[in-house]
């Protein structure tokens, strides 16, 4: 008789299922982008996917306002038209995210803080 590639999961093990290993393999999750240090300029850099360059990516979950949405969508294609090599909308929201996660990183010097605090 022929084995299955397949392993039946122990459904009676402690630990619960992790719906993203279930739905994806094991050894696939909690892997996301790193930035790493260039050696000469000494500031972060975030890694292109491309030859040679894997970047690991997870689809995000949340909702964003039309309004906003539409906003972002306008200032990608602004600069699109105004030849800023910006690859795709993806590397422009990881871009303003991780700028928006650096001003968060300032404490109470944090810009987005003090909006938040105004309100």
């Amino acid at each position: 008789m022929a084995t299955s590639k397949n392993k039946t999961p122990d459904f009676f093990k402690e630990e619960p299922f992790d719906p993203v290993e279930v739905a994806t393999g094991p050894g696939r999750t909690g892997q996301g982008s790193e930035k790493s240090i260039h050696p000469d300029s000494g500031k972060a850099v975030i890694p292109k996917a491309g030859f040679g360059h894997p970047v690991n990516k997870k689809k995000a979950g949340f909702y964003i306002s039309v309004d906003l949405l539409e906003r972002f969508s306008r200032k990608f294609y602004e600069l699109k038209l105004a030849g800023v090599a910006i690859e795709n909308k993806s590397a422009l929201l990881e871009l303003a995210l991780a700028f928006a996660l650096d001003d968060l990183d300032k404490g109470h010097k944090s810009r987005i803080l003090q909006v938040i605090a105004a309100l």
